[in-house]
C-alpha cells in the first residue's frame, strides 16, 4: 500500500488534537456513526486516519476520502473553542 507523507502531513495538520468535526457520511462500515455526529480529533495517524473521539461515546478512525466530516471548531493553545 502507498502511503502520500504530504497528504500524511497536511491531515495533521489540518486536524490537530482538539479539532472539533462533524461526521457527514461513512464509506463502507458494518457499525457506522450516525451522519451529523460531533466529535474531537484524538490524533493523525502516520497512515493519515483521524482517530476521533465522538460525543456518543463512540471512538473511530475516520479515513479522508472514504468518510466525509467536516471542522466545526478547533480549541486554540489556550483550551478555547474558535470557529
Amino acid at each position: 500500500m502507498y502511503i502520500d507523507k504530504d497528504l500524511v502531513e497536511y491531515t495533521k495538520k489540518r486536524y490537530p488534537p482538539g479539532t472539533r468535526i462533524e461526521l457527514d457520511s461513512m464509506g463502507d462500515d458494518p457499525r457506522p456513526v450516525a451522519s451529523g455526529t460531533k466529535g474531537t480529533v484524538r490524533v493523525v495517524d502516520d497512515m493519515g486516519t483521524v482517530h476521533c473521539d465522538f460525543d456518543n461515546g463512540r471512538r473511530m478512525g475516520l479515513i479522508p476520502g472514504e468518510d466525509s466530516f467536516h471542522i466545526i471548531s478547533a480549541r486554540n493553545r489556550n483550551g478555547r473553542e474558535e470557529r
